[in-house]
């Protein structure tokens, strides 16, 4: 968390702000890419591509201090930590760095786009992530007297069931969430109906209605099971990023420079991953890209690697979506002042 950075880069003349961000951190995975530059640090590696985030803004660092002369206001790069546990995008916030920031651009890589391709599009992208635990505690027993005990197991798998019924009866057809329960811990051995059982698992939602919905069910329907099966189901919430959502105007001006910068744009399918990019995108209008790279395996495979030629146009590509963006915000404030 400490470990961020930001620098500015000011034009010859006053004028707007734009930032730039690339996410920083990498992941606890022991890298088995073999190549000669993998992790040093046995149990880390940047499985996600943010290395390569990272230099792509540092080339285009480089093309913003060639071309410094020539544009009016200022280029802020802001290099995140925390982005995987989805916390470095509040401190930057809470630290002051996006204060007098009029937009912001960034990107993600994507491995199963041909390097040249973008996607961009406006409107959601990427979805909020919210993970919960629900400990359900019952009495424990013989397993052959289960008259004596409450059990929490039976009440478990009843709320694992009518969980998913959120999604396939709460939640419109034309709109899109996920809810899973991704780890169950009880029981000890096989003759004896455990006190506890503990639920994990995350919820995927693209619109604040729908994940508010989703959010009520969930409660509702663990507190009336354990009603019904005589335990205590204690939830707890962990609210994470909200939906990536780009900004028209915004995104409108990263198409017009991915063309420039001799890019094919694609509609990007929605992913159901999180990006805390989002929390930007609460405070000042902004664009988020998903890159073509031609990786050989998907985000957190201990072998993941991308073709390096993206790397150039990639520094291009935030090179000019930031350049643009500077001299159409720089014209609006010259018309309304």
């Amino acid at each position: 968390m400490q470990t961020g950075v930001f620098a500015d880069i000011v034009g010859a003349e006053p004028g707007p702000t734009v930032a730039i961000r690339a996410d920083i951190d990498a992941l606890p995975i022991k890298e088995e890419t073999n190549l000669p530059y993998a992790s040093k640090v046995s149990g880390k590696m940047h499985a996600c591509g943010h290395d390569f985030h990272t230099t792509a803004l540092i080339g285009a660092a480089y093309l913003f201090k060639q071309n410094q002369q020539e544009f009016a206001g200022t280029i802020r790069l802001i290099f995140q930590p925390a982005e995987e546990i989805g916390a470095g995008a509040q401190k930057v916030v809470r630290d002051g760095q996006l204060d007098g920031v009029d937009a912001i651009i960034g990107l993600h890589n994507k491995p199963d786009l041909p390097v040249g391709t973008i996607g961009l599009k406006e409107g959601p992208l990427m979805a909020a992530v919210d993970r919960f635990t629900v400990k359900i505690k019952g009495i424990g027993g013989h397993a052959g007297l289960p008259q004596k005990a409450t059990d929490p197991i039976v009440a478990s798998a009843q709320m694992i069931t009518a969980l998913q019924s959120i999604v396939s009866r709460n939640v419109s057809p034309l709109d899109q969430a996920v809810v899973s329960v991704t780890k169950i811990v009880g029981g000890s051995t096989w003759n004896v109906i455990p006190g506890e059982v503990e639920l994990e698992g995350t919820v995927r939602t693209f619109d604040t209605e729908t994940r508010k919905q989703v959010k009520k069910r969930f409660y509702e329907i663990t507190e009336s099971i354990g009603q019904a099966y005589q335990v205590d189901a204690a939830v707890r919430w962990f609210a994470g990023a909200p939906p990536v959502s780009n900004d028209a105007w915004v995104t409108e001006i990263a198409k017009e420079a991915a063309e420039s910068a001799g890019l094919q744009i694609i509609e990007p399918a929605l992913s159901t991953a999180g990006e805390d990019f989002s929390m930007y995108q609460q405070d000042i209008p902004g664009s988020f890209a998903f890159f073509g790279t031609s990786g050989t395996e998907d985000w957190h495979h201990p072998a993941f690697t991308l073709d390096e030629t993206a790397i150039i146009k990639a520094a291009e590509y935030l090179y000019t979506s930031g350049s643009t963006l500077l001299k159409e915000l720089h014209q609006k404030q010259r018309v309304t002042s």
